[in-house]
């Protein structure tokens, strides 16, 4: 079966953004989408509207320390939320055919 690209949850294209800028310094915008596609396997594909769109909310096409601590805030937050997730999928019923 062929992998469907994904499709962001609200928020987390800022994370890989701001992440990307953190890595790998100032980048335009098409370079940070490329970045984000290349890590990604190319399962998340970025046109240039939906990476301009997250630099325009963002304001700044380079890390600032502001910036640095939003990405450790909202990293936390998807690390605890991928975690949760896991857990429910991971889920058996109990006592039912598994």
């Amino acid at each position: 079966m062929a992998k469907e690209k994904l499709d962001l949850l609200q928020g987390t294209l800022d994370v890989m953004v701001l992440r990307t800028l953190e890595a790998l310094g100032p980048r335009h915008g098409y370079g940070i989408a490329r970045r984000i596609e290349q890590v990604s396997g190319n399962q998340v594909l970025l046109n240039q509207g939906t990476i301009y769109a997250s630099l325009v909310r963002l304001q700044f096409y380079s890390i600032t320390k502001q910036g640095g601590k939003q990405l450790a805030k909202d990293a936390r937050y998807w690390e605890r939320l991928a975690g949760v997730m896991g857990r429910v999928l991971a889920l058996r019923a109990e006592g039912g055919d598994q």
